[in-house]
């Protein structure tokens, strides 16, 4: 009982750890879609607001102030419609018409209210830019700006007026343009990061799964062949079966610690403790073993990634074949680490019918890739079965220089 306590406050105490540790969740520090589009929205409304003011200023019949509010409305619907994230994505045929019918209600206004109604020449100018093809939308919201010029001499009013309709055309549209684009930008981000979110979480998954499969495959197999014998040796040799159930305790609380490790995120093997464990695995299985051991010192990841190929190497030994001699080299020369397992209890017609059959020399390679080495595996001479992991060792001159 004190033994459950004590592993499950560890767990919770590791698991607070992870989540101090873990990496920022930068989601709520970016700008909410809804707040990003909420910003060209006001500006557009307000906008809109202003051309209002100026055409209820401007002393026209209440007949035509009710056209001009209609025709503001019918504009904003429009312009709301190609300021939308993705309107430059419809159809070109949809976004030419759009754009034809807000050109109509921009032009045909200006001749009733002249320079009141120049605001929404802007709009029309932000259209443009965001729904055409950057050469045409930049020539025609120059157009459109340049257009402004001359409207002032339907009032009466100067060259110095019509210059300053002309800039306020154009910043008007260059902003609503920003504002809109930038909106889309935010949008995108969001959605980015949410991706980035799902991608963490689908290789944290895959690592969770892939360092389970290379862990239990192995414990779990020496577990089950020194079970047998020890189920044999009972009635017949009762010490070394009691020495066996110790093995197998062992085994079973080593592979607790390294499930844990993996939850953790951290796990650390020993390519010389595997070549031992791997020893006492195949002779518990009446394997004939060889072994052959010449390592110098190696880095975590290195040792770990052989220990661990080693491991399914020996799982896939004991699970897929009928061996009964097996050869283990482990070897560093020349900058080379070089792991050999060799059996003659291959068997060609051998189909493991389970869908995650593969997956263990899957693992292997991906492992073995990452650390900058190759992984071979296949029929080799005489008939016997052979995997060769290679991964380059940096010499200790380089790693020295590295460090400094």
């Amino acid at each position: 009982m004190g033994g459950h306590d004590r592993f499950d406050s560890a767990d919770e105490s590791r698991g607070n750890r992870l989540e101090a540790d873990g990496p920022p969740v930068f989601d709520d520090e970016l700008p909410a879609p809804r707040s990003a589009r909420t910003v060209p929205l006001a500006a557009l409304l307000g906008f809109a607001l202003l051309s209002t003011v100026d055409i209820l200023r401007s002393g026209l019949a209440p007949a035509a102030e009710a056209t001009c509010v209609l025709l503001l409305l019918g504009i904003l619907g429009l312009q709301f419609q190609h300021s939308a994230p993705g309107g430059s994505r419809a159809p070109l045929a949809r976004r030419c018409l759009t754009l034809a019918v807000q050109a109509l209600l921009t032009c045909l206004p200006l001749l009733l209210f002249h320079a009141y109604w120049a605001t929404m020449a802007g709009c029309l100018a932000a259209s443009l830019l965001l729904l055409l093809p950057p050469p045409v939308a930049w020539s025609l919201y120059g157009v459109v700006g340049l257009g402004m010029l001359i409207l002032p001499a339907f009032d009466g009013r100067s060259v110095l007026d019509g210059i300053l309709l002309c800039q306020t055309t154009l910043l008007t549209g260059f902003a609503l343009y920003g504002l809109a684009r930038l909106a889309e930008l935010v949008t995108r981000l969001h959605a980015a990061s949410g991706e980035l979110a799902r991608r963490a979480v689908t290789g944290e998954r895959l690592r969770f799964a892939r360092d389970l499969h290379d862990l239990l495959g192995c414990s779990l197999s020496a577990i089950t062949l020194k079970s047998e014998l020890v189920h044999r040796l009972i009635p017949t040799q009762p010490a070394r079966a009691m020495k066996e159930v110790d093995e197998v305790l062992s085994i079973a609380e080593q592979s607790l610690t390294d499930v844990r490790k993996v939850a953790s995120g951290f796990r650390e093997l020993s390519l010389r403790q595997e070549v031992r464990s791997a020893r006492s695995m195949l002779d518990a299985a009446g394997i004939d073993v060889r072994t052959e051991v010449d390592l110098g010192p190696l880095s975590a990841h290195l040792d770990t990634a052989l220990a661990t190929t080693l491991r399914e190497a020996v799982t896939n030994l004991l699970r897929h074949s009928n061996a009964s001699r097996c050869r283990i080299e482990a070897v560093q020369l020349d900058g080379l680490v070089r792991l050999v397992v060799e059996n003659d209890g291959v068997d060609p017609a051998h189909h493991d019918p389970s869908p995650y059959g593969g997956n263990g020399l899957v693992n292997l390679h991906t492992r073995m890739t990452a650390v900058g080495g190759r992984l071979e595996s296949g029929p080799w001479r005489d008939g016997t079965f052979r995997l060769l992991a290679e991964v380059p060792v940096p010499s200790p001159s380089s790693t020295a220089r590295v460090g400094g």
